[in-house]
């Protein structure tokens, strides 16, 4: 069976105790794609980088993962004050990489999660090496960031990569300009069990579940449009970000919640089947962001797919690359990134009407695992 590497900030909720740091969103979508290779007839090792954010160290060990797969979870050190979170994220590196550099062949197939920390390093491993590279790409992080040092390095990687998984189209007729094997996945194409049922309070539940960063603007816009809807309904927050930017999104609650009838909470940061229990209580869940940043030109709001999958109506803003994607038609759109626009989208959603998105995503997951198969057997024609 061949195997494929697969690198990226990667954890299991059975390990949480170890605190290692990662982004749910892209945790659930590597499991999903680790799911898919296997459909393809391949086991995956997951290379993870995550280093720990316990003031405590924690030593390496293989996890059993999927059906085929693994995880390997390399050695911390604690995380501390700024010098030993330095020394923490240096030593992580170390390991990971060390570890590519002594275990894999010019035979090998890496999938790599792009991430700009990753990109020098890759770029160097595969001259050296020689493996097969698989690059991952969720967005440009310059687009984000307006960071050109980081858009040279994230621009000489998507260069030398063999073969593509993009969010979107437009993301590949960017970056993919040597026509080389590619495919599109929008997100977590799994329809979710029904684990739990809905709140059972009279309310329409809603739930923003994602990022805090101001510079996307979600959680404040799904903040911001309760002071708009009537006591009918709750918005629920969840997600993660940094210290200062949950501050500011818990003081514009506390704000809001003073002029609206309308509830709203902070959740906290859910994963796992607690996160799956929680967003099948709601009705509606939120796509908002801001439409201006130059990442929705590629990035695709892969929330989107995980409301589907649970059964949700989504109200999405309306941009090009959620217009274009498989799934437009089964969305509620706003034009405006305006508290005002949003609530009056909110309102218009009958949480009643029949729903098929289960299907849908079980359509797009077929799709996907056949083209995936296509984009791997190009690699084992090569080998």
């Amino acid at each position: 069976m061949k195997k494929i590497y697969y690198l990226g900030y990667y954890d299991t909720p059975e390990n949480s105790a170890e605190k290692r740091n990662f982004v749910l969103s892209a945790t659930n979508k590597m499991t999903y794609i680790i799911e898919s290779i296997e459909k393809c007839g391949c086991s995956v090792e997951v290379i993870s980088a995550s280093q720990t954010l316990h003031n405590k160290s924690y030593p390496a060990k293989i996890v059993p993962i999927g059906n085929n797969s693994c995880l390997r979870l390399f050695k911390t050190k604690a995380w501390g004050n700024k010098i030993k979170r330095v020394i923490s994220v240096l030593y992580s590196r170390f390991q990971h990489r060390r570890y590519i550099l002594n275990n894999l062949t010019s035979d090998d197939t890496l999938l790599a999660y792009h991430s700009v920390p990753f990109a020098n390093f890759l770029v160097k491993a595969k001259k050296k090496i020689g493996f097969r590279l698989i690059l991952e790409v969720e967005e440009i992080y310059a687009d984000v960031n307006g960071k050109q040092s980081d858009r040279k390095k994230e621009y000489k990687v998507f260069n030398v990569a063999d073969a593509y998984i993009f969010p979107t189209k437009m993301l590949d007729d960017k970056l993919n300009l040597k026509s080389k094997p590619s495919v599109i996945i929008h997100g977590t194409y799994k329809v979710e069990p029904q684990i739990t049922e809905k709140f059972n309070d009279g309310k329409i539940h809603i739930v923003y579940a994602g990022t805090f960063d101001p510079r996307k603007g979600g959680a404040k816009a799904a903040v911001a449009a309760a002071e708009y809807l009537n006591d009918k309904y709750h918005i629920h927050i969840l997600g993660f970000g940094s210290e200062d930017d949950k501050k500011s999104l818990l003081s514009d609650i506390e704000r809001v919640s003073k002029v609206s009838n309308c509830t709203v909470t902070f959740d906290g940061l859910l994963s796992g089947d607690d996160y799956i229990k929680f967003i099948q209580k709601c009705d509606i869940g939120l796509s908002t962001q801001n439409p201006s940043g130059i990442y929705n030109d590629t990035s695709f709001p892969s929330k989107i797919l995980s409301y589907m999958a649970n059964g949700l109506k989504v109200v999405s803003i309306k941009i090009p690359v959620i217009e274009t994607s498989n799934v437009s038609q089964y969305l509620y759109y706003y034009d405006c990134q305006s508290p005002e626009m949003i609530a009056e989208t909110i309102n218009l959603v009958d949480v009643c009407a029949e729903n098929d998105t289960y299907n849908v995503i079980l359509e797009l997951d077929r799709q996907f695992v056949c083209e995936l198969i296509n984009v791997l057997g190009e690699f084992n024609d090569k080998n």
